[in-house]
């Protein structure tokens, strides 16, 4: 499965597709990149005349990269996009930096395990500068 399929085969569009670029992907991890785009929806009023980007949106563009394209690479074959379900089932994430309109952030995501189809994961977030944004754990399953 090329990086390209996984994409194609995600759940998602815009405005809410999060995942612009597969860097490597393994058994045991993943890369990829996204770029928050200045005319994102939520920026409008979070927060007034000095937009950033939501936690909830961080951890969005965390779990896509790091979980779902990494689980769909795991599960190949079985996977088809119109019959995909995806369910995050915990979430634990600290926050370290901001992420402003405009930026490109990088996820690193390794499997901790992967059983009975539920996907577990420590992710990572950095700037362009390298700079650690956030980093924790995401699990779910894909149905």
């Amino acid at each position: 499965m090329t990086k390209e399929q996984i994409i194609e085969k995600l759940p998602y569009e815009a405005p809410f597709l999060f995942v612009d670029e597969i860097l490597e992907v393994n058994e045991d991890g993943i890369k990829g990149y996204y770029t928050l785009k200045p005319d994102e929806y939520f920026y409008k009023g979070h927060f007034k005349d000095h937009p950033i980007t939501p936690g909830v949106i961080l951890t969005e563009i965390m779990a896509q990269i790091g979980l779902v394209c990494l689980g769909i690479f795991i599960l190949k074959e079985q996977i088809d996009k119109s019959t995909i379900g995806v369910a995050m089932s915990s979430t634990g994430i600290n926050f370290y930096k901001s992420v402003l309109p405009g930026e490109k952030v990088l996820v690193k995501s390794e499997k901790e395990y992967f059983r009975f189809n539920k996907l577990k994961c420590k992710v990572e977030m950095f700037n362009e500068e390298q700079k650690l944004i956030a980093k924790g754990e995401i699990a779910g399953m894909i149905v």
